[in-house]
C-alpha cells in the first residue's frame, strides 16, 4: 500500500497572537511527529508572510491521518482557533492517478 501524503496551507486567524500560535504549532508538532502511523509532519512559516504556514505530511495511510484528527492534541489545538486552513492537498506518485483509474 502506497503512504499517503499531504500538503496543507493554513493562516493565522484574525486577531490571533503570533507567538502563542507558533508555540501551538510546535508543540501540535512535537507530538503528531510522535504519532502511530506517523512518517513525516513538519510545519514550515513562510519568510514574506509570516502569518502563513505549510504543513508536509506523511502517514502510512489514511486510516493514520484519520486517527491524527481524533487524537486528544490535535482536537486541543484546533479546539484554539489559531489558524484557519487555506487548502488541503492529498498527494501521490507522479503518473498513480493514470494507473489507479485503470484499475
Amino acid at each position: 500500500m502506497e503512504t499517503l501524503w499531504v500538503s496543507a496551507g493554513i493562516e493565522l486567524t484574525p486577531g490571533t497572537d503570533a507567538a502563542i500560535a507558533e508555540q501551538a504549532l510546535q508543540l501540535l508538532m512535537e507530538q503528531t511527529s510522535r504519532e502511530p502511523g506517523c512518517i513525516l509532519f513538519e510545519i514550515r512559516q513562510q519568510k514574506e508572510d509570516p502569518s502563513k504556514f505549510t504543513l508536509w505530511e506523511c502517514w502510512v495511510n489514511q486510516a493514520a491521518l484519520t486517527a491524527h484528527f481524533e487524537a486528544q492534541h490535535t482536537l486541543d489545538y484546533l479546539a484554539k482557533n489559531y489558524t484557519q486552513v487555506a487548502y488541503i492537498e492529498k498527494l501521490g506518485k507522479i503518473g498513480a492517478h493514470r494507473t489507479a483509474a485503470n484499475s
